[in-house]
């Protein structure tokens, strides 16, 4: 059984290879992956993530445990990488008009996630006004939640798919595809995997007009970053495999010292078009 539907601005493909699966199993993983993109979403100006962008450096802000689990998760890359990923880099991305401006950037200046504190497990506060983005981390967290779900409701074998964001359970091989660089149209199979998760970063399908600057943002530098390869990472969990491809493409570095802290692979194909 195939569903699909558009959430976390892609395309979210749940498949079951259970002979007889039940549809609430299926419609409790959508509304986990729906609840996620609620708590989380930039666009949205009353999500939790808006409201601790918009509060948290005048007042505590008492956040959903699915919320601090992706906040906490972000902090333990953000140190592990050296800083290489920080999901505190939205100002940039609203500067560059790629997303939208909930207030004027001019009003302030911006810390990072290493300025946001947990006061309780779920209550934070930031020592610097924050304009965080998590859609480098969240996409990868709504399929690990999917995934619990499914199995939670019994579903012995399957997969979810968030935009390539790609997790798999079960006893059951599954081929895993990505796109060739060079042709994005075209899928590259690279093997199969029984159990564990799989993101790719890249930026082929990204607008390549000469004023448009890339979504991924080195936030030492706060430079946009440009690449033509795409780089993918290996790891049990997408929350961590969303998050680490961010880290290799950034860097540039498929052996980064960080992902053998957290058991991860990562995967560089080479653009052979590229001047």
């Amino acid at each position: 059984m195939i569903r699909c539907k558009p959430l976390l601005g892609t395309f979210v493909e749940i498949r079951i290879e259970d002979p007889s699966p039940t549809l609430k199993a299926l419609d409790e993983a959508f509304l986990a992956i729906e609840e996620v993109q609620s708590l989380m979403g930039f666009h949205n100006p009353n999500s939790q993530l808006s409201q601790i962008n918009a509060r948290s450096y005048v007042e505590p802000i008492r956040i959903h445990p699915w919320t601090a689990e992706v906040l906490r998760v972000a902090k333990e890359v953000f140190l592990q990488s050296q800083g290489v990923f920080n999901c505190g880099v939205g100002h940039c991305l609203m500067e560059a008009d790629l997303l939208p401006r909930h207030f004027n950037l001019n009003d302030y200046s911006f810390g990072g996630i290493e300025d946001l504190q947990f006061i309780e497990s779920t209550l934070v506060r930031s020592s610097l006004p924050l304009c965080l983005d998590l859609g480098g981390i969240a996409k990868g967290y709504a399929v690990d939640k999917a995934v619990e779900i499914l199995i939670a409701n019994g579903i012995q074998t399957g997969s979810v798919n968030a935009g390539g964001d790609i997790r798999v359970f079960g006893d059951r091989s599954q081929d895993i595809q990505i796109r060739n660089p060079s042709k994005p149209h075209e899928l590259i199979q690279i093997g199969s995997m029984t159990k564990g998760a799989i993101a790719t970063s890249s930026l082929y399908f990204a607008n390549r007009n000469i004023s448009a600057k890339s979504f991924m943002v080195h936030p030492i530098s706060q430079e946009h970053v440009e690449f033509s390869e795409s780089y993918s990472v290996i790891v049990s969990r997408c929350v961590y495999a969303d998050a680490l491809t961010k880290v290799v493409s950034i860097s540039g570095n498929s052996h980064h010292p960080c992902l053998s802290y957290f058991s991860a692979q990562a995967i560089r194909i080479p653009n052979t078009q590229s001047p």
